[in-house]
């Protein structure tokens, strides 16, 4: 079976990502798939509105970087399968942001990295009770990536994002019940598009359509609300104030943070301060740049080995520590890459 798949209900188009047994982790095919039948449905009059949804226990993995892997050695350019994954993966993320009628995903499970990427830059982000968010990249030496993390430190009056826009519940393993039915019913789904300088309104009959079969998602989280920690102007001044604050929470994210690659710790906070305010163009070339540096170095595909190929959880990372991480390595990740720069 394919591992994408494609069906229309009415004017919904609905959209499966089919790998089941790889938690829906994107492959090259997979997204060159999805960007062309994006084509067809955007120009198709009679289609209102995307929904994307994943088979089995995960919405998506994000991208399947076990095949990042494998072309370690390959040299980067054309044909070289990581460059090419990261080159389209952004663009579709671009193109999905920019798009020109309602996307709505279904979300459950594990829903992390790419698979963030997918949900929450459409009109509309479903989650289960079973949904898990994240973007763990900087365990396997990545960095956070995309919209959804650039807008992360500092956003709103708390510092802290929520990523769904809406919760529902699943029945028996399947979809939110009715949300499907509605969304059909409910087409063509009219809202405002993105523009350079608008706000997305989340609005027309398919909103209406959630509406009556989804609540609203609160914003921020109980344990990270109103934490100002997380505002800090270093990592460290971040880990410092985790380690006098009381609460379980602040001993788990601790946790996290010292499993992490103290580079990808560094790059991924110095995106974050550098993406305030960009458009998402501007942000993805920026983050791309930076992924591509990322490649040339050990500490992401020791990453991956110790989590998702040899599963022994022991990574070896470059640095020890994030005092040895010096200012010149981090902005060595941020220079330019002449023709093979990111462009739309």
């Amino acid at each position: 079976m394919a591992d994408i798949l494609f069906h229309r209900r009415g004017g919904l188009g609905i959209a499966t990502l089919n790998r089941p047994k790889a938690l829906n982790a994107l492959t090259l095919d997979m997204i060159r798939a999805f960007d062309r039948q994006l084509t067809a449905w955007e120009a198709d009059g009679s289609v209102g509105a995307i929904l994307l949804r994943g088979e089995g226990r995960a919405f998506c993995a994000g991208g399947d970087v076990r095949l990042v892997h494998a072309s370690r050695n390959d040299a980067p350019g054309p044909g070289d399968y990581k460059t090419e994954l990261f080159r389209d993966e952004f663009r579709f993320m671009r193109r999905l942001h920019r798009f020109r009628k309602p996307w709505i995903a279904l979300t459950h499970g594990i829903t992390m990295g790419g698979g963030a990427g997918l949900s929450v830059n459409g009109a509309h982000c479903v989650a289960s009770e079973t949904s898990v968010f994240a973007m763990p990249e900087v365990f396997i030496g990545s960095f956070r990536r995309r919209r959804d993390a650039v807008l992360g430190t500092g956003s709103g009056k708390d510092g802290h994002l929520s990523l769904a826009h809406r919760r529902a519940r699943r029945r028996g393993g399947r979809d939110v019940p009715g949300v499907r039915a509605a969304l059909r019913l409910a087409s063509p789904v009219r809202r405002a598009h993105r523009c350079a300088g608008e706000r997305v309104r989340r609005g027309g009959r398919g909103a209406g359509a959630l509406r009556g079969r989804c609540r609203e998602v609160e914003a921020g989280s109980a344990a990270a609300r109103d934490r100002p920690l997380f505002r800090s102007d270093s990592v460290e001044a971040i880990v410092a104030a985790l380690r006098n604050e009381p609460g379980e929470w602040a001993k788990e994210a601790l946790a996290a943070i010292e499993r992490a690659s103290p580079l990808s710790l560094r790059l991924a906070f110095r995106i974050l301060q550098r993406g305030q305010g960009l458009e998402i163009e501007d942000a993805l070339m920026l983050e791309y740049r930076v992924m591509m540096h990322v490649l040339e170095d050990d500490d992401f595909y020791e990453g991956v080995r110790a989590v998702l190929i040899d599963k022994d959880q022991k990574p070896r990372w470059r640095f020890a520590s994030l005092a040895q991480v010096s200012e010149t390595e981090v902005e060595r990740h941020f220079q330019g890459l002449g023709e093979g720069e990111l462009r739309f």
